[in-house]
């Protein structure tokens, strides 16, 4: 009906979800959570946005829904580690604990299906904007939500005339120079922590920008996010990874129901790697 396909990968990892802003795609979420399982489930951080719920309670269905799916796979059998954020860095204060089946972590080592070890974290620790300047990277967060406004504005445009959900913020992102930039410092700092941890590769989120690099014989591996890109990494079977992307919700009438049904198109966006 909607071309979109049930898949299970050894295990899927997700970040960046942003729950309590305006800006998350959680509808999107919820859709890609319907079609794909996994023996492993890793929330890379930022899952939930303490920054923005200080400012201001804003908690929709759709977020609670997120929550609920989360937990209905960690009761059918997946495991779930919460890896904290700097967005949710409350969290990090509990580490071990475990919450309906979920736990918390700082940062774990994720062993491939072919003998591969990866640092998982989710890399805000070697951002110094946030660990330095706090001020600037809460002004940096201001000047990040107008952009999602911009997106907002541009989404339902495109909406209206029928065309597919694109992200202006992250196409921004990657033209302008200085986040270019930035983003490459980033990935070899994560590389280098990867080479001090002695594995094999470091997968991460944080930056909103997903992505699958070889850095000097490292592997590098970012989710991306649920806020722009709807992004998501998995590691199939075999231990080779591709980066998901879940980039349109259509509205369809089910054929045994009158009732209209939200149901993700998947876009067949992957990237994929031995």
């Amino acid at each position: 009906m909607t071309g979109a396909e049930h898949r299970r990968f050894r295990a899927l990892f997700i970040s960046d979800i942003h729950l309590g802003s305006k800006p998350a795609k959680a509808e999107f979420l919820i859709d890609f959570l319907r079609y794909h399982d996994a023996d492993q489930i890793y929330l890379v951080g930022d899952i939930v946005d303490g920054w923005r719920l200080k400012r201001s309670w804003h908690w929709p269905a759709a977020h609670n829904d997120v929550v609920q799916k989360l937990l209905r796979k960690a009761r059918k059998g997946s495991e779930i580690t919460y890896i904290a954020g700097n967005h949710d860095e409350f969290l990090r204060s509990f580490q071990g604990v475990h919450f309906g089946g979920i736990v918390v972590a700082d940062r774990v080592i994720h062993e491939a299906a072919d003998g591969r070890r990866f640092l998982v974290i989710h890399g805000d620790q070697f951002d110094q904007v946030v660990h330095n300047v706090r001020w600037l990277a809460y002004l940096g967060d201001k000047a990040y939500d107008l952009a999602i406004v911009v997106n907002r504005v541009i989404a339902r445009v495109r909406r209206v005339l029928g065309r597919p959900y694109w992200s202006f913020s992250s196409w921004a992102k990657i033209k302008v120079k200085k986040a270019v930039k930035f983003i490459s410092s980033f990935q070899d700092v994560l590389a280098q922590e990867a080479q001090r941890s002695e594995v094999d590769g470091v997968i991460c989120g944080h930056i909103h920008h997903a992505a699958m690099e070889d850095i000097r014989g490292i592997s590098y591996m970012n989710t991306g996010d649920w806020v722009e890109s709807c992004t998501a990494l998995a590691e199939n079977f075999d231990g080779s990874f591709e980066i998901i992307t879940w980039a349109q919700i259509l509205e369809v009438e089910p054929a045994a129901s009158q009732e209209r049904a939200v149901v993700a198109a998947f876009q067949g966006d992957r990237i994929k790697a031995a």
